[in-house]
């Protein structure tokens, strides 16, 4: 059964939405599946998959998960499908080698998140009621904070392994959700500038941020690290309360910083290649570029978007 892609009109009747799949086709597929990655672990299977743990695959699931933002980010169907299998094989890989080493079972992973899905949703599966966002939340966090009662930090159960950029952002919602936070939101960009202040008075003598319009009309200068260790440390710190702080405002805007830096990576990355295909096109190669053609073509791609 193939599914023409939708485009999710929110103008939809509602009941095209929320259906299972057809499980007479998928249960045959996904028992297909769980036997091909059985036998890919098994002694008549493949070395290399035999010998994966937990731990030896785990960046190759970070990866599969990376790949399939990309594919989301590009909105391209083929590769989100692609990419979705992909992370599904990891699921399903993971919870292979789990049980080989008898430590649980993939029907107790799929048990698992059933019921915690039905627990943290008593609005949709209980008596509770929920007519806003911010209500779905309660009710999530009211079911989280029964099962996880033997925590001893709000903070505890953020994953370490984040990217630092998202760590901030969930770290500082934890601390706001007990009322640690400012309590006028625009009040963090006086906090940002207090911390950029900070910020120049270690990297400048006398604290004040030279005022150097951005232009390409200079000529380069080359940049000097910091040799000193100590001052390197300070300056580290520094700046990353500078992107805490920034972390904060996304946050307190409804936005997420890990995706807001992602599509400014993805857009520098789109005009810095329309860079090379211009200097392609005239004949230039990249290290004989000047900065003044290179920005040239740089507008041109920025225009055209």
């Amino acid at each position: 059964m193939s599914v023409e892609p939708s485009s999710a009109d929110p103008g939809q009747s509602a009941d095209t939405f929320g259906k299972p799949p057809d499980f007479i086709e998928l249960l045959p597929a996904f028992q297909h599946l769980c036997e091909v990655i059985a036998k890919l672990r098994s002694p008549e299977g493949c070395p290399w998959d035999r010998q994966q743990t937990l731990a030896s695959i785990k960046p190759y699931t970070l990866e599969e998960t990376y790949e399939l933002l990309e594919a989301i980010d590009a909105n391209d169907n083929a590769a989100i499908q692609e990419e979705l299998g992909d992370v599904l094989l990891q699921v399903i890989l993971d919870s292979q080698i789990a049980t080989d080493e008898r430590r649980f079972e993939l029907v107790d992973v799929v048990r698992q998140i059933a019921a915690k899905m039905v627990r943290r949703h008593p609005h949709v599966f209980g008596d509770e009621s929920a007519t806003t966002t911010d209500d779905v939340k309660k009710h999530w966090n009211a079911a989280k904070n029964k099962e996880k009662r033997e925590r001893k930090s709000k903070l505890e159960g953020i994953p370490k392994d984040l990217p630092q950029l998202a760590r901030a952002h969930r770290i500082a919602a934890r601390a706001a959700s007990v009322g640690y936070d400012f309590p006028d939101r625009n009040m963090l960009f006086d906090k940002l500038k207090e911390e950029i202040q900070e910020l120049a008075e270690e990297l400048f003598t006398d604290g004040l941020i030279p005022d150097v319009p951005a232009s390409i009309d200079l000529d380069p200068i080359p940049d000097q690290h910091i040799a000193d260790l100590e001052l390197k440390q300070r300056v580290e710190n520094e700046l990353g309360d500078v992107l805490f702080v920034m972390a904060n405002i996304a946050r307190r805007w409804g936005i997420n910083p890990e995706e807001a830096l992602r599509k400014s990576n993805a857009k520098f990355s789109r005009r810095f290649q329309a860079i090379e295909a211009a200097m392609k096109q005239q004949g230039v190669p990249m290290e004989d570029a000047t900065l003044a053609s290179m920005e040239k073509a740089y507008q041109q791609a920025k225009a055209q978007e």
